[in-house]
């Protein structure tokens, strides 16, 4: 029996609201069968501030267009990925500062962002804010990215007995960004140049912080003991974890799970073709035609005709005079009737006799 070879990378997403009144997270994965690599992207909107929703979609959009636009160069600029996540983040900033402008009511909305793009078992990422990137392997669970938000400061002080244990969890500030997309400089960004190698059987949750309300132990629990699942079944168990706080300040959380099935060589990479190349091997060509090219196609499909029957010299082709049909009002044959015009097709060459019955 014939079975479906494994794709390289497994992958699910998953969205819920929480306790917000809006959905202000946006992700878009693009991991195509066939294809040894694939791209995630996912913006946390600001909430509290001015159209989150609309600045996570902005963000996502952006970059997603830009890294889909260059992912045929994945394979041989490999290198120059982080360059290519960079610039879409610009970008991105750009596009977000543009409709600020635009729409001055939507002043102070911004997005974090992380950004993955995944070459067989190699991964290159660009975030900022404090969205997490979340790595498994071997029962332990650990953050990727920098964290650009007061939380990492406020545990330093913690773990120095600067702080009460209690006092630092529940800290005011522990949420508060340090570099977020804005439309204005962006502060701070996390982009390694090298990449991070994955295993067979790694899993990547690449999520918005509204999973940080389950502990990151409850997290590894999860990932540990449906580590041999599929992504969907796992990304199932994390929002069931989730419902299960029942937190009524649950903020939206957004995620996707990826795991590397396998580390098998390359069939055939996807490249982009060259500037100027021309296709000479294949028999089909695509071509764009005006519509009057159209014009004569009666005339063609008739001149075809006749000289498939032979009765008309292949010299003449092109020569012949076109067969022009109109459509014009005759009488009725029946009783006379004013209101009921009727109309037939009828070819201009035809004999007055055989437009209609006792025709003019």
């Amino acid at each position: 029996m014939w079975r479906s070879p494994e794709p390289r990378f497994d992958v699910a997403s998953a969205i819920c609201q929480g306790g917000r009144d809006y959905q202000e997270d946006a992700i878009v994965t693009d991991f195509p069968f066939g294809s040894d690599s694939g791209v995630v992207v996912l913006a946390d909107g600001m909430g509290g501030h001015a159209a989150g929703d609309v600045a996570s979609k902005i963000v996502v959009t952006e970059v997603y267009s830009e890294l889909k636009f260059q992912s045929a160069n994945f394979t041989d600029f490999e290198m120059e990925i982080p360059q290519f996540l960079t610039a879409a983040a610009v970008n991105a900033n750009n596009c977000v500062r543009q409709h600020v402008k635009e729409n001055p009511d939507t002043r102070g909305m911004g997005a974090t962002l992380v950004s993955l793009v995944l070459i067989e078992n190699r991964m290159f990422w660009m975030s900022v804010g404090d969205s997490p990137l979340y790595h498994f392997r071997g029962g332990k669970l650990k953050q990727l990215n920098e964290d650009h938000s007061m939380a990492p400061q406020i545990d330093f002080m913690v773990k120095s007995g600067l702080l009460d244990p209690i006092a630092g969890k529940n800290h005011p500030d522990r949420n508060c960004l340090t570099s977020v997309i804005l439309g204005e400089r962006v502060a701070k960004s996390d982009c390694p140049r090298t990449p991070f190698e994955l295993q067979v059987g790694d899993i990547v949750v690449v999520s918005s912080d509204g999973l940080q309300y389950l502990e990151e132990p409850h997290i590894q629990k999860i990932l540990h003991r449906y580590r041999r699942r599929k992504s969907a079944e796992i990304a199932g168990y994390l929002l069931e974890a989730i419902e299960a706080l029942a937190d009524p300040d649950q903020d939206n959380c957004t995620f996707s799970v990826i795991k590397l099935n396998h580390n098998k060589p390359v069939i055939r990479a996807i490249r982009a073709k060259p500037v100027g190349h021309i296709e000479t091997h294949t028999s089909t060509i695509t071509r764009v035609v005006k519509q009057e090219d159209f014009a004569n196609d009666d005339r063609i499909v008739a001149e075809d005709a006749a000289m498939y029957r032979g009765t008309v010299d292949p010299a003449q082709r092109g020569k012949l005079p076109p067969a022009i049909k109109e459509v014009r009002p005759v009488k009725s044959v029946g009783p006379r009737d004013d209101m009921n015009t009727r109309t037939q097709e009828v070819d201009e060459a035809a004999p007055p006799a055989k437009i209609a019955a006792g025709g003019k």
